[in-house]
């Protein structure tokens, strides 16, 4: 079978190189801190990044209420202007909660969604198909599916995204199923209908060898100028000098892929100057044994962090 090309219909994006999945700041009390979450998006800015990932899984999207989600998107679009790309997540327990929100976020102004499959119930393949086109037609946004079995139970093959290609407002797909391989399959079925985003910080470099041409990263919260470095040496070509800084980072990477790693970026964000570790229950901070191995690990990478 001959891979598919670009729908003619999809809307037209420049989605790639780095977007973060970015955090979301909260005052001691646990409610909304707008201006401080502005603060680190503007930081990461500044430092290059390609786009922006509101309320994923890093933002906490299913810790705040569905007003606070729309609260912090508006805040985001009015302050980024149109810079750089601005999507959301949208990780809704039921279907038409996630419509509802796409067409909410539509009328905020952001540039695209990133939906996730429903929480919580495991969906097979025709649910969860069913689950997206119903999403794609709640608005004219363009859909990056994100595919993250190991977190939400629920996997996207490779075959299922040649039966989703005539959906004209799919345009990307955020590749999380830890298997590397994934990428060259997704490629060799799919051709150039979907832009590829690595959505595992630990395989990245491996996944923009074989053919990614974006990586939404959680690391970036804490490391922007150096992730926008290990992506700048990438793209050249110098793959001696970017294994060297991939190598440096590789132990502040593992943190993106624990259970955890909400709170571990969040230490990182702290210990690098980009507002507080503070998560919302039932996440709580770091303790003991546990925090000292992680901080030692962001200490280190801050010691020796590279330089371009």
């Amino acid at each position: 079978m001959s891979p598919i090309q670009r729908n003619p219909k999809s809307p037209k994006v420049d989605w790639q190189g780095v977007f973060p999945a970015a955090t979301t700041q909260f005052n001691a009390d646990y409610s909304l801190n707008v201006p401080a979450t502005l603060e680190h998006v503007e930081a990461m800015i500044q430092a290059g990044i390609h786009g922006l990932v509101m309320l994923g899984t890093v933002g906490e999207n299913c810790s705040l209420e569905y007003k606070e989600k729309l609260e912090v998107l508006k805040a985001t679009v009015d302050h980024v202007a149109g810079r750089i790309p601005v999507l959301s997540g949208v990780a809704e327990y039921t279907t038409s909660l996630a419509c509802r929100y796409a067409a909410d976020a539509q009328k905020i102004g952001a540039n695209g969604l990133m939906v996730l499959p429903a929480m919580v119930y495991r969906s097979d393949a025709r649910e969860t198909a069913a689950h997206f086109r119903a999403v794609a037609k709640a608005s004219d946004l363009p859909i990056m599916i994100y595919n993250n079995p190991v977190s939400y139970k629920v996997d996207i093959k490779p075959e299922e995204f040649v039966a989703l290609a005539d959906e004209p407002n799919f345009v990307a797909i955020k590749e999380s199923s830890e298997d590397v391989r994934r990428i060259t399959d997704l490629i060799n079925l799919c051709g150039d209908r979907y832009i590829l985003f690595c959505g595992v910080d630990d395989i990245v470099l491996e996944s923009l060898m074989v053919g990614a041409t974006g990586w939404i990263s959680g690391l970036v919260n804490a490391f922007p100028a150096e992730n926008r470095l290990l992506w700048d040496l990438a793209q050249a070509g110098d793959w001696k000098r970017a294994v060297e800084v991939y190598r440096w980072y590789m132990p502040l990477l593992h943190l993106d892929t624990d259970v955890k790693l909400v709170q571990y970026i969040k230490l990182a964000n702290a210990e690098c100057g980009y507002g507080t570790e503070l998560t919302r229950p039932p996440r709580l901070p770091l303790v003991g044994s546990e925090r000292d191995r992680i901080l030692a690990i962001i200490r280190n990478g801050i010691k020796n962090r590279p330089t371009a």
